[in-house]
């Protein structure tokens, strides 16, 4: 266990008013705060695990409020430490009052995530599940909850586990060889160590895989919808938020601002971001919504550039070099209002430039051809339903997967085309340190201050 010797308290509960507010101490002094609170200083020791119902009092021995006392005897707790939970009212003036005593008492005011991470410090939790406790409160939807379970009951460590214990296995091999030239050990005669090195790569882009998809569960897709004023950009946001989240008129340029709108495809988040039309304008106000509108676009994930289908398609070319000199990564156009125009609906292409975009016709008043439009925005980062054995993952643990690749393939060439054993084991130790950086075993303490500083307070 790590050695700490300060006591944490907070506010466990979301801010407002409720039902139960509780109270949550860890540290060596828990128990010590929890019998003062309650006025059993008599007492040598609480009951772990027992529920008291109690009094809490405050210095001048004035109840302050009443519930239940509970205590979690170290190291069967969730940081490893002494805990204590004051379970009471759930109004903030007395949950103030509650833990302004316990502060008076010894404690100090908890930083956003300490609680996870001392547990994850006194070897509770790895990194990647205690990343899970936050994904998991932030999750937008069911799956994603369901995907965050998984990695907190250790899914994703234990595919990373199994990687670095085949990565060190290797690691033995090549560097045996280098220690022991004398025993004329080739590692590569009959080719077993690129075998497993080949193997490893192999094993690696699937978990690499499943890894992005966690990232895109738990993330969502940004998706911006663009184009001239009167094209249809709010009505295709209504039409994909199922409600009337934008309003929509016959005057040309009535969205001004961003709006935005968390929906699901299939159990795929997605934040849908509506903009205002795109042209030359004297309007100041308006003028501040085009610069706010392209720069969303600069920062999305994918760009839906709306069209109004009654007219001509090529000058679509000419209206996206002009709004956008540089290409959005993935640019798809909408050609709307299909059902007053002779377009057909459904996937199709169009040209611009020379290229073929993406093009999907639909109507956003009848939403038709709509869920080919839900269809390519699944396609275009290959997202696929999490099953029971899926995770969530964040996108450092995606980095992370992606450097160990590098480095691994680094250490196949130096085997193959160099036959350089020490080039090959310097590689496949930097491999193992940037796996190592998911779980934890091998991390920077900046890392871990990024990392929980995120999180709520009394988590």
């Amino acid at each position: 266990m790590a050695m700490i010797t300060d006591t944490i308290a907070a506010i466990a509960t979301p801010p407002g008013r409720g039902g139960v507010g509780i109270i949550r101490l860890s540290g060596p002094d828990a128990q010590r705060i929890g019998r003062e609170m309650s006025n059993r200083v008599d007492q040598s020791v609480l009951v772990p695990r027992q529920a008291v119902f109690t009094s809490f009092f405050d210095s001048q021995q004035q109840v302050l409020d009443e519930g239940l006392l509970l205590y979690f005897q170290a190291p069967h707790s969730f940081t490893g430490e002494h805990v204590v939970e004051l379970q009471g009212h759930g109004g903030p003036v007395i949950l103030a009052l509650m833990l302004q005593e316990v502060m008076r008492r010894g404690a100090r005011l908890a930083r956003p995530g300490e609680f996870s991470e001392r547990a994850f410090l006194n070897d509770k939790l790895d990194l990647a599940q205690a990343e899970a406790i936050a994904d998991l409160i932030e999750a937008g939807s069911e799956a994603a909850a369901r995907a965050a379970v998984q990695t907190l009951q250790g899914a994703f460590s234990q595919r990373v586990d199994e990687l670095l214990e085949a990565l060190i296995h290797v690691r033995l091999f090549i560097e045996a060889a280098i220690d022991f030239p004398e025993e004329e050990i080739d590692f590569l005669a009959d080719g077993q160590i690129q075998h497993r090195v080949e193997g490893l790569l192999s094993t690696l882009d699937g978990v690499l895989s499943q890894a992005k998809q966690g990232v895109i569960q738990s993330d969502g897709l940004r998706v911006v919808i663009a184009g001239r004023p009167n094209a249809g950009k709010s009505s295709l946001l209504n039409a994909l938020a199922g409600h009337d989240a934008a309003i929509v008129t016959d005057v040309a340029g009535t969205t001004r601002d961003v709006l935005r709108e968390l929906i699901e495809i299939d159990g795929m988040p997605l934040h849908i971001i509506d903009t205002a039309g795109l042209r030359d304008s004297t309007d100041a106000i308006e003028q501040e919504g085009i610069r706010r509108a392209k720069r969303e676009v600069d920062g999305a994930d994918a760009v839906i550039w709306v069209w109004d289908s009654r007219e001509d398609s090529a000058s679509i070319a000419d209206e996206l070099s002009q709004q956008f000199p540089s290409r959005p990564k993935r640019l798809c156009v909408v050609l709307n209002k299909c059902d007053v125009s002779a377009t057909a609906y459904g996937h199709q292409t169009v040209l611009c430039d020379g290229r073929e975009l993406d093009a999907i016709g639909l109507s956003a008043a009848t939403q038709q051809g709509l869920d080919a439009l839900r269809a390519y925005l699944k396609n275009i980062v290959g997202y696929q339903p999490l099953g029971s054995g899926h995770f969530s993952a964040r996108r450092r643990h995606v980095d992370a997967l992606e450097k160990a690749k590098a480095h691994i393939e680094q250490a196949l060439h130096a085997l193959v085309a160099l036959n350089a054993g020490e080039l090959a084991a310097e590689d496949l130790r930097l491999a193992q340190n940037s796996l190592s950086e998911i779980t934890g075993a091998f991390s920077a303490d900046d890392l871990l201050g990024r990392i929980f500083s995120s999180f709520c307070i009394g988590k």
